[in-house]
């Protein structure tokens, strides 16, 4: 795995956002909003961080971005 600053901040968003969405499915608990609740503009860009991580790891998955 390479180990570059944007990797690992790839990885930490695919695991906070996978683990928001399970706590949301099992306990009805949101995370992020809990957290961020009071500033609506933050859980906004944590969640297009998230789905922007995801959008690169897939990239990355299929071979388009190396």
């Amino acid at each position: 795995m390479n180990k570059s600053p944007l990797n690992l901040a790839v990885a930490v968003l695919l695991i906070v956002g996978g683990l928001n969405w399970g706590l949301v499915g099992l306990l009805n608990m949101n995370i992020v909003e809990t957290v961020l609740g009071s500033m609506p503009v933050a859980v906004t860009a944590v969640y297009g961080l998230v789905g922007l991580a995801a959008v690169y790891k897939l990239l990355k998955l299929v071979g388009v971005v190396k």
